[in-house]
This record gives C-alpha cells, sequence and structure tokens, in this order.
C-alpha cells in the first residue's frame, strides 16, 4: 500500500498536466460530482439498440441554410467550428443546388461515355461496383467560400459563415481514368463534359489530363452511400478544384477538343479582374485556413490556458505549415499539424495557448507545399479588385475582447 504522501503515477500525471495547462496548483482537490437527473429519479435501463445510429439530443450542431429565391437554388454550410477531427460527418457536408435534388433509383441509373471514344460505353451501378475501387480523402470547397471577405469584416461573423462551403469526406469510387482507359480515348480528344442528372442538367467541361490523373467517379462517402444531397447514386469528385466541377448525380461523360463553354464556365465561376478581363478555369481552389476555437460567436471563461484549434487545406497539395499569429499578424509562431497531412485535404492545427485576459487578436495562415501562402485582403484586392465574388483566401482573423467575446475583424 503506497505512503499518504507518495503520489500515485496517475496523480503525478494529473498534477504535471494541471500545472502545464496552468489550470491551477498541484494541490487542486476534485470537488464532488453533481448528482445526475437519473441518479436523482432512480438509475434505470437506457434506450435500446436502433437499426441506424442517432447521435445524443444534447449535441446540436447543425448546417445554417443559405436560401436562394427558390428553396431548390439553395446551399448550407458546415459548422467548422463545432468539428474536432479533419473528417466531416456525412450529415453536415455543406450542400449547394441549382435545382433542387433529384430522387433516383440506382437500379435505373446509368452512366455513359461516348463522343472522341473508340468504344461509346454505358454502366449500370452494379456494372461499376465491380471495377477496381479505391478510397481517397478529399476536400470539396465551393468557390463563392470566403466571399464574405470581399466586403469589410462584420464583428458576427462565425467560422460557419466565414467558411463553412468547405467540406472533408473518405470518397468510395473507381478512378475515372479506368473508365476512359476501357472506353479507349481518341487523340484529338482534350476535354471531358460531364453532366448531372438534376433538373438543370448542371454540365462542366474537364481538361482530359487532370480527369486522367486523380479524378474519381464515386458512389460513396465515409464508408456508406453517397447522400442525396451529395449525388447519390454517383458523383464526380475532382480534388483540389473549385466544388462545382465535382458534378453530382452524374449521368453522362462526353470526350470533346475543346472546353464547351457552359454557362458555369462563362457567366458564372469567373473572376472579373479590375481591367474588364475575366479569369476563366480558375480551377484551383489555393492555400487557406480558419482557427474554428476561439472564433466569432464563442466566448472564452477568462484568463488562462486554451488550445487554438483549426482547419487548413490547399488544391496544390498537402498543408505544408500553418502559421499562428496572435498580435493579429505582427508576429507568428508555427503550428502543430495533426496527422494524417494529406494532399488535397483538410488538416487539423493546434497551438497550446496562454491567454492574459487583455485584447487579443488572432489569425492562421496556411502555406502549402508549392509556397503558396494565403495573403491578406488588402494584398488580394490589389491584385484582383473588388468585382469578383469567388476564389477568395484572405487571412480570416478573430478579435477577443476583454470580456472574452469573439468577433470577426480584419487584418
Amino acid at each position: 500500500m503506497l505512503e499518504r504522501d507518495t503520489p500515485s503515477p496517475s496523480r503525478r500525471s494529473r498534477r504535471g498536466f494541471l500545472k502545464a495547462a496552468a489550470l491551477g496548483s498541484a494541490a487542486v482537490a476534485l470537488p464532488a460530482l453533481p448528482v445526475s437527473g437519473q441518479e436523482r429519479a432512480g438509475r434505470r435501463l437506457g434506450a435500446g439498440v436502433s437499426g441506424y445510429g442517432a447521435r445524443s439530443r444534447f449535441e446540436v450542431a447543425t448546417r445554417r441554410v443559405r436560401g436562394a429565391r427558390y428553396d431548390q437554388a439553395a446551399g448550407s454550410l458546415t459548422p467548422l467550428q463545432d468539428l474536432d477531427g479533419a473528417i466531416t460527418p456525412s450529415a453536415l457536408h455543406f450542400e449547394r443546388h441549382h435545382a433542387g435534388i433529384p430522387d433516383i433509383d440506382p437500379a435505373e441509373h446509368r452512366l455513359a461515355i461516348g463522343g472522341l471514344v473508340d468504344r461509346p460505353l454505358v454502366f449500370t451501378m452494379a456494372e461499376l461496383r465491380r471495377l477496381p475501387a479505391v478510397n481517397r480523402v478529399y476536400f470539396i470547397e465551393c468557390s463563392g467560400n470566403g466571399r464574405v471577405k470581399w466586403s469589410p469584416a462584420q464583428p458576427d461573423t462565425d467560422a460557419q459563415g466565414a467558411f463553412g462551403m468547405t467540406s472533408c469526406s473518405e470518397w468510395s469510387g473507381v478512378p475515372l481514368s479506368v473508365l476512359l482507359r476501357e472506353a479507349g480515348v481518341r487523340p484529338e480528344a482534350r476535354w471531358l463534359v460531364a453532366e448531372g442528372a438534376d433538373a438543370c442538367r448542371m454540365t462542366r467541361s474537364v481538361p482530359l489530363d487532370k480527369a486522367m490523373d486523380d479524378v474519381l467517379v464515386a458512389w460513396g462517402q465515409n464508408g456508406e452511400a453517397l447522400r442525396p444531397a451529395q449525388g447519390y447514386p454517383l458523383r464526380l469528385l475532382i480534388p483540389g478544384w473549385e466544388g462545382n466541377i465535382s458534378i453530382k448525380w452524374l449521368r453522362r461523360m462526353q470526350l470533346v477538343d475543346r472546353a464547351w463553354q457552359t454557362r458555369e464556365e462563362t457567366s458564372k465561376y469567373t473572376d472579373l479582374m479590375p481591367n474588364g478581363e475575366a479569369r476563366q478555369f480558375t480551377f484551383v481552389m489555393d492555400a487557406k485556413s480558419v482557427i474554428t476555437r476561439p472564433s466569432g460567436g464563442q466566448r472564452l471563461d477568462g484568463p488562462g490556458f486554451y488550445q487554438i484549434s483549426g482547419l487548413a487545406w490547399s488544391g496544390r497539395g498537402r498543408v505544408r505549415a500553418v502559421e499562428v499569429s496572435t498580435d493579429g499578424g505582427g508576429s507568428w509562431v508555427e503550428a502543430q499539424l495533426q496527422d494524417p497531412v494529406l494532399p488535397l485535404a483538410h488538416t487539423r492545427f493546434r497551438l497550446d495557448w496562454r491567454w492574459d485576459g487583455s485584447p487579443v487578436t488572432l489569425v492562421s495562415r496556411c502555406i502549402d507545399e508549392t509556397g503558396d501562402r494565403q495573403p491578406t485582403r488588402d494584398a488580394l484586392i490589389a491584385a484582383r479588385g473588388l468585382r469578383s465574388s469567388y476564389h477568395n483566401n484572405a487571412l480570416q482573423a478573430w478579435r477577443i475582447r476583454a470580456d472574452g467575446g469573439v468577433e470577426n475583424v480584419d487584418v
């Protein structure tokens, strides 16, 4: 039996944590646990098992819906501030639709491949699932994500409102290159045109070299079938590029010799520059990061230890580093990246920090493996003006007031 004045290993480790975290002295006494409602009423059996799992009724993270003139042309935002890891739960993956969500029977669905190919093909879902499948972790981000950064910061904006149109999942499917090789791509083919089965027939042109590289024809997300809002039963998944090009409810692909200049790549999803010209086919999503805790709308309980945490990603490859500033960008400290650090995927970063109770401004910046680095809002506007609505990857800052409240600011 241990002597009274000899702490056990578990007590020593707990004391070390408390001292390191500046939460109290080594002599802190643990308070008595409050009596739960169940104990007051007497212990009783809990709920039984169910056919499909549900989260606790005490968990309330939800997607915020952004409506448009019609409900069918709307979107929802991922509550980034409520997530802990790098993978987004399927039920919280952001949505963006242009003509509503079609109800498709997978037994009746077909994928056709034609155009400049030697062997036009039509696949059933069962036939696609017989092909060599892979799992890949990729983010999807709407090119309009962060468009609030084009305007001066609104104090009440939170992480969901600022950057909630990005999500990251493990996708299951067959590499598009497998299907194209089976069809036999002709030498004159340079582009692929993909079409969805939704009411607006969403259509985008994809350069052939990208199509033959890392693109998936996906039927699964996070270990189960795609959700209807994510393209069930089949979608294109083009990693690192703007989300609109990852066609959902994929039904047809045509090999062609040039881009088809569809509505979504002419009147939409282009960047109008200060000189009146427009950047077209700006597919790649640039390096970006956002601190999710502490972030807008949250409140710190008082001075002491906190862990700054957030997400970083880049359409150009892996996140190489994330730097965090607690003085509005005056100085920077490199945060710890949480494994796994995968290319074209969300990466969780963390930094241990002690708040002294004075007003501070937190900001993060992502640096990817190509050297691409997040710009300030002023630098981005100087280069591209204020006539664009897409591809804003400016730094996101949060101001912590003396009362612990957190609000959105520009740096």
